[in-house]
C-alpha cells in the first residue's frame, strides 16, 4: 500500500511551521516552534478526510488520556489540543526527536538500554491500568526518546477503557509483529495480558533486532503467514550471549501463548525485569507509578463521546445589536489611537522647529564670536 502524502500543515496562531515528521493512517505529525514560551513542539493534527464522528471520539479520547497520565516521566507530555481555523482538530505535545523503532533498525541496543525502557515503559502502562486505560499499539515506534534521550510511551490513538475491552471499537488497528494471539485470533481487543506480552515483544525486538516470530534472516513475509507464526510457532530465543538466564525466562514467561500464564500485571513484569537488571550487575530502573488513590480518584475518560473539541465560538449574530456596538467601540479606539499618534507626531515636528531655531542662533553667534577674534568687527 502506498503511503498517504502528508496534508498541508494548518495555520496555527503562537506557531511557526518547521517542517513535517510523519504521517499515519488518520493523522499528520508536524514539527512547529511555539512563540511563547519559545519551544519546538510535535503538532498532531486529523487528517481532513478522515474526520468522522469515530475518528473524532478517539482523538478526543487521545487528548484526554495524555493529559491525565502525561505527568508520568515516561509518557509523552500534551501541551495543548484545539481546532484549527479550518476546521481540523489537533493537540500540541512535546517533541521527541527520536524513537526506539529507528534505532533498533541500525542496530541491537545493549541489554542496560533495553531492559531500562522496558522498566520504565512498564511504568507508564501500570499507571494506565490502574487508571482505567489500555494502550492497544505497544511496539518499538511508540516508544519515544526526549531530547533527554528518555523513554517514554505515545499514540494513545486506539486505546479503550478496560471494561469495555472486549467490544470491537469501529476503529482499531494492529501492529502484527507486537499483537498477542489472542488479538490477532479476534478474541480480544486488548487486555492486561495482552499488553504484557506487547511490551515483552518490544523488549525482544530492541535486543535482537527483529520482532520475536519474525524470521531471524530479517526476510520479509506476508502478514498472513507472520500472523500464523506468532499463533503456533514456540518461542525462539534471541540469539545473544549476554541476556543472562533470568532475562530470557521473564521473555519466554511474558510472551506464553496462554493470557492467564504470563504476568498478571505490568508491576510484576517490571519487577522481573529489575530482578534480570540486578544479576546483570546493574543498577535496578526506577518503577514510577501513580498512586492508587489518584488513580481512583481520578475522573474517567468518556469513550462514548462525540463530536470536536475546542475553543468557544461566538453566536452573537453580525447584525445585533451587541456586535454593532463592539464595532463602534473598536472604530472609536482606532480613531482615538490615530488622533494620540498625530499629536505625537505634531509635537514631534514642533520640538524640531525649536531644536533647528535653537541651533541656527548657535550657528551665528559663533560666528560673530569668530569675527571679533579676528579683529573684523
Amino acid at each position: 500500500m502506498a503511503r498517504r502524502a502528508s496534508a498541508p500543515p494548518p495555520v496555527l496562531p503562537g506557531y511557526t511551521y518547521i517542517r513535517p515528521l510523519g504521517s499515519g493512517g488518520f493523522a499528520d505529525v508536524f514539527l512547529y516552534e511555539q512563540d511563547m514560551p519559545r519551544r519546538v513542539v510535535a503538532v498532531k493534527v486529523l487528517v481532513d478526510d478522515a474526520v468522522n464522528p469515530e475518528v473524532l471520539r478517539t482523538f478526543n479520547a487521545e487528548t484526554d488520556i495524555l493529559a491525565r497520565l502525561s505527568a508520568h516521566p515516561s509518557i509523552v507530555t500534551i501541551h495543548q489540543a484545539s481546532i484549527s481555523a479550518d476546521g481540523r482538530p489537533y493537540f500540541v505535545m512535546e517533541y521527541c526527536p527520536d524513537n526506539m523503532s529507528a534505532r533498533y533498525k541500525k542496530q541491537p541496543l545493549g541489554v542496560a538500554e533495553s531492559l531500562d525502557a522496558g522498566v520504565r515503559i512498564a511504568a507508564a502502562l501500570e499507571t494506565a491500568h490502574r487508571s482505567g486505560v489500555l494502550h492497544r499499539d505497544i511496539k518499538p515506534s511508540n516508544v519515544l526518546l526526549t531530547t533527554m534521550g528518555a523513554p517514554a510511551l505515545a499514540d494513545f490513538g486506539i486505546a479503550s477503557a478496560i471494561a469495555k475491552a472486549d467490544e470491537v471499537p469501529e476503529v482499531f488497528a494492529m501492529s502484527i509483529p507486537w499483537s498477542s494471539p489472542e488479538v490477532l485470533q479476534g478474541e480480544v481487543t486488548g487486555s492486561v495480558a495482552s499488553e504484557v506480552w506487547s511490551l515483552a515483544a518490544t523488549v525482544y525486538t530492541l535486543l535482537a533486532g527483529r520482532a520475536p516470530f519474525e524470521l531471524p534472516s530479517g526476510e520479509r513475509i506476508p502478514r498472513e503467514q507472520l500472523q500464523a507464526r506468532i499463533i503456533k510457532s514456540k518461542y525462539v530465543p534471541t540469539g545473544r550471549e549476554d541476556l543472562g538466564d533470568r532475562l530470557e525466562a521473564v521473555l519466554v514467561h511474558a510472551l506464553d501463548k496462554r493470557p492467564e500464564n504470563r504476568h498478571e500485571s505490568m508491576a510484576a513484569l517490571a519487577e522481573e525485569l529489575r530482578w534480570a537488571q540486578y544479576e546483570l550487575g546493574l543498577a535496578p530502573s526506577p518503577f514510577d507509578v501513580v498512586d492508587s488513590t489518584w488513580a481512583s480518584a481520578a475522573a474517567p475518560v468518556d469513550f462514548s463521546q462525540e463530536g470536536p473539541r475546542g475553543p468557544i465560538i461566538s453566536t452573537v449574530k453580525q447584525d445585533s445589536r451587541r456586535a454593532e456596538r463592539a464595532k463602534a467601540l473598536a472604530s472609536a479606539q482606532r480613531l482615538q489611537h490615530q488622533r494620540e499618534a498625530e499629536s505625537v507626531k505634531a509635537r514631534s515636528g514642533a520640538r524640531a522647529g525649536v531644536i533647528g531655531a535653537i541651533a541656527g542662533a548657535a550657528v551665528v553667534i559663533v560666528g560673530a564670536a569668530a569675527l571679533i577674534a579676528s579683529g573684523v568687527l
